[in-house]
């Protein structure tokens, strides 16, 4: 690991809420073993490098193209899996390697929303025993009985009291996702991750879920990390935004500098992908169209990862590899040559 990405100012420096979650120099690597003695061969960089924070109340939107280490970034953070570097503060307390027993205190506070309501809900349990498997498994009985809190987080997520005693096939795949949000939210959780909560849905659900997500953020006081490779999606929920390439940040700003002055060529590209309703604007517009597919994260590019795709490659993209530097308060990215910079701003991220 290099020794710029353990140091990379953090962006509680900003003014706004202290950061509820912390992570520097997050690293997971896969690793592939091959014959009978499991001898390691390579390892698949998921995520390599990460450092972020995510602040007490806002909505952290997580994006890039499938297999860049989203998903495996939001399970390191939930501490679904271990990571292989790094370190995951969580309210100033280092959980990066809690066992089982040192995490189920904090299962209440941290919680996650699958990306697949048809398969992340049990077909054979009543969605009264999936909403209110977290009690159980905290050996917490609230207020009134389970049964009575159980119907009332249905009735907050959009769902009638009454499907308390109903399986999961008998409901659409945007009420099933209701389900596991009614789920994740029976504990009273501080953060919640959501991976790709909208994808395996029909775009006319989608706005209804990504509302009800906004709604009850509001109403609970909730912090949200919300996964997706379709920048549309989040850009109405999400306070700040970071995109990442390939196992690594290339870009993390605030909504409206994002999709106003993107500066990594990687995030511009993405911008031009996103459908433009109205015909008038469409046309202004031009479509960037990002030459060959994501290398595999097994051998990763040397130097800028993105360098095999990018249109202002040059010799130095292909050694150095960029750090995430502040280029404007508040807006960090890793590029040699950034869009949109301050007078000089790239070459000051050279010389860095």
């Amino acid at each position: 690991m290099k020794d710029h990405e353990m140091t990379i100012p953090a962006q509680q420096a900003n003014d706004g809420p202290e950061a509820l979650l912390t992570v520097e120099g997050l690293v997971k690597h896969f690793p592939i073993t091959k014959g009978l003695l499991r001898r390691q061969v390579g390892a698949v960089q998921a995520v390599d490098g990460l450092t972020f924070d995510v602040r007490n109340g806002e909505t952290l939107g997580v994006v890039g193209e499938s297999g860049c280490g989203k998903s495996t970034m939001g399970r390191l953070i939930t501490r679904l899996l271990e990571p292989t570097g790094g370190r995951v503060t969580f309210q100033g307390k280092d959980i990066s390697h809690l066992g089982v027993a040192g995490m189920r205190p904090l299962r209440r506070d941290i919680q996650m929303i699958f990306q697949d309501p048809y398969s992340s809900l049990n077909p054979r349990h009543t969605v009264g025993t999936i909403v209110g498997a977290p009690f159980k498994l905290q050996g917490i009985t609230p207020e009134g009985g389970v049964k009575k809190d159980v119907q009332r987080l249905l009735e907050l997520v959009g769902l009638s009291p009454e499907h308390y005693n109903r399986y999961p096939h008998e409901f659409s795949g945007g009420q099933r996702q209701r389900i596991g949000i009614a789920r994740a939210l029976a504990l009273n959780p501080k953060l919640v991750v959501a991976d790709e909560p909208v994808s395996a849905l029909d775009v006319s659900i989608q706005a209804q879920v990504v509302n009800l997500l906004d709604d009850l953020q509001d109403e609970l006081g909730l912090t949200y990390v919300i996964i997706a490779h379709d920048l549309s999606v989040i850009r109405h929920v999400s306070d700040r935004i970071a995109v990442m390439y390939l196992g690594k940040l290339v870009e993390l700003t605030d909504r409206t500098s994002l999709y106003t002055k993107p500066m990594h060529p990687y995030t511009k590209a993405l911008l031009s992908a996103v459908p433009v309703p109205d015909p008038k604007r469409r046309t202004k517009r031009e479509r960037i169209l990002l030459k060959g597919d994501v290398p595999s994260p097994i051998s990763p590019p040397s130097g800028c990862r993105f360098h095999t795709r990018c249109w202002k490659a040059t010799e130095v993209c292909t050694t150095q590899e960029p750090p995430l530097v502040a280029l404007e308060p508040g807006h960090q990215v890793a590029c040699h040559h950034p869009e949109n910079a301050p007078g000089g701003a790239g070459q000051a991220a050279v010389a860095g």
